[in-house]
């Protein structure tokens, strides 16, 4: 996936990276509260590889962690922008996210997308829900239990 790059890789002195609040660099910041940082997945979708409406894509390192609730959410191309993007963003817990990408599987339809596509916009204009509750340290778990 094609993407800006708004963080550093600083890490604490045990190796570990710093939380993202510690990270971000300042166009990083500019770029993420105003979404600019989403502008190259649109070759993602021209290339076929995403769509703009579906569940967003995670880093191959959480595949393991699904249980077979959650990896439902694969049954569809990934998007720049989805239903848990539009309903809470980054401040509903993953395992919401991961309902709510799932309920997206069973329910897509072209005016969903369409109804998606509108309420991201309004948001990418009002500038909400742009940070994580925690200051971007939410990760996701395993199970639907968080285990």
């Amino acid at each position: 996936m094609i993407k800006f790059r708004t963080l550093s890789n600083e890490k604490d002195d045990d190796g570990h990276l710093l939380p993202e609040d510690e990270r971000k660099t300042s166009l990083g910041t500019i770029m993420r509260k105003t979404s600019l940082d989403e502008l190259p997945e649109l070759f993602n979708v021209l290339k076929g590889d995403m769509s703009l409406v579906g569940p967003r894509p995670l880093t191959m390192y959480y595949l393991p962690l699904y249980d077979a609730h959650q990896a439902r959410r694969h049954e569809v191309r990934p998007g720049i922008t989805g239903w848990a993007q539009v309903n809470g963003r980054s401040k509903v817990s993953w395992e919401d996210k991961f309902d709510m990408d799932v309920w997206y599987v069973d329910h897509q339809s072209p005016w969903l997308d369409l109804k998606i596509l509108c309420k991201t916009i309004i948001q990418v204009f009002q500038q909400t829900g742009t940070t994580a509750v925690d200051g971007g340290a939410l990760r996701p778990r395993s199970g639907r239990n968080g285990g």
